[in-house]
């Protein structure tokens, strides 16, 4: 069985919940949810091509995807490529005090980095639902 479509449901369940994080000021939260529903909906699209990504890293996740070998070859936007690289960045440091020297990751997300989150986030959701859901 398939379940292409749980990942992506859940991707898009992510993508709210990052938004909430950001209206409530949760912006460390915001970070990396919003690198989870980027995640999920990647994983998703590579599901429904028969090909299960394992791993947290969306950059590693779209150059398999890319690749020849696979069959697929999607060619992703360089735009979605720094999309993706910029939440590979919040993957971890938005959720342990130990990503940085002092401090707790609330001291260090700011307003600033949940939007363009939250904006690379719906990019990448964006992109791979113009595949997902192509006629």
């Amino acid at each position: 069985m398939n379940r292409w479509k749980d990942w992506y449901n859940q991707g898009k369940r992510d993508f709210q919940k990052a938004k909430l994080d950001y209206d409530h000021q949760y912006f460390e939260w915001c970070c990396f949810t919003s690198q989870q529903a980027a995640e999920k909906t990647i994983k998703s699209l590579g599901l429904k091509n028969g090909i299960n990504l394992w791993g947290h890293s969306l950059t590693e996740m779209i150059n398999i995807l890319s690749d020849k070998s696979t069959g697929l070859e999607i060619d992703f936007p360089l735009n979605i490529k720094n999309s993706a690289k910029i939440l590979d960045m919040f993957y971890i440091p938005s959720r342990y005090p130990d990503g940085f020297s002092t401090g707790k990751p609330e001291d260090y997300f700011l307003e600033k980095q949940a939007m363009e989150a939250i904006n690379a986030a719906d990019d990448i959701i964006k992109f791979c639902e113009s595949i997902l859901f192509q006629s």
